[in-house]
């Protein structure tokens, strides 16, 4: 295929770009008013032009091949271009309207972003948000995100990744749990105390704690583990232990005095920590509606340095 022949694929780039967002032929199809055999024949000439298979077809569902992946990042700028070129004939290039889809962790959804984003439906009340809620890792290519927060100390490539604020788990402990209990001053103290592990793997239970050049890792057990960070936060108010909780869920809990932090000059290494990066599309065609959630949130939610 010569590339000055885009022109007779158009409308059969633009159908295969629906069917990734949608996840299947006929999801796209209804969509879009058409039979799932109708895209499907579109994306079979497309793939026959290009000399390329882009989706491997099983009955439960469409995985998309190497060149397709790079196809549909490609095609979605297009299909973003033509709808920017479309608003600015319209007068609406302005004005943020439409449906944003963006996805963020659970405890981080709740504490931090809840308000920021019912401020941004308030000011702007032409855009629609769909929220899900997930502490898997999001791939806003393949699942059709215009925006995915991630909690990471390395932000993928290929993506635009604005910093938002650090996310640190505390270790915290009640304070009539440290009256009745042996005193806390070295990571290894913690040996001889009930600890409240997250517990999703094996490593769980090994807490690493870094101060300068020292790493110190400690093996805990405990009577109580559980993978949700409220809960967490409400054991270790209850006596049960010494746990680790984000910074922002246990905020007000510290502020009451209802739980004392732990050994302050040790940072506590996790994976379940890191920068809160708000990652979209490197495509220079992002559309106004996109482009108005992240001034929002960025402004929200960006810590000055």
């Amino acid at each position: 295929m010569r590339t000055d022949d885009f022109l007779d694929v158009m409308h059969e780039l633009v159908a295969f770009v629906r069917v990734a967002e949608a996840g299947s032929f006929s999801a796209a199809a209804r969509r879009h008013g058409l039979t799932p055999s109708a895209i499907s024949r579109q994306v079979a000439r497309l793939e026959r032009a290009m000399g390329v298979s882009l989706m491997q077809r099983t009955t439960r569902q469409l995985r998309l091949t190497e060149a397709g992946l790079a196809v549909l990042e490609r095609g979605r700028e297009m299909v973003a271009a033509a709808q920017a070129s479309m608003q600015v004939a319209e007068g609406h290039v302005d004005k943020p309207k439409g449906l944003v889809r963006v996805s963020a962790p659970k405890a981080f959804s709740r504490h931090v972003l809840q308000q920021p984003l019912l401020s941004f439906l308030q000011h702007y009340p032409d855009v629609d948000v769909h929220l899900l809620v997930a502490d898997r890792p999001v791939d806003p290519l393949r699942e059709g995100f215009d925006l995915v927060i991630r909690l990471t100390d390395d932000p993928p490539h290929g993506m635009v990744a604005r910093a938002l604020m650090p996310v640190r788990q505390l270790v915290l402990a009640s304070p009539s749990y440290l009256a009745s209990n042996e005193s806390i001053r070295i990571p290894e103290d913690l040996m001889a105390h009930s600890c409240l592990s997250i517990g999703e793997q094996a490593l769980d239970s090994r807490w690493r704690f870094v101060r300068g050049n020292d790493e110190v890792e400690v093996a805990v057990v405990g009577r109580y583990s559980l993978n949700h960070s409220e809960m967490r936060l409400a054991a270790v108010e209850a006596s049960l232990g010494v746990g680790c909780v984000p910074d922002f869920v246990a905020r007000d809990a510290l502020a009451a005095g209802r739980v004392v932090r732990l050994l302050p000059d040790w940072a506590f290494d996790t994976n379940y920590q890191g920068m809160a990066y708000l990652l979209f599309s490197a495509s220079r065609y992002t559309t106004p509606k996109v482009r108005a959630l992240i001034d929002h949130l960025v402004a929200a939610l960006t810590i000055p340095s």
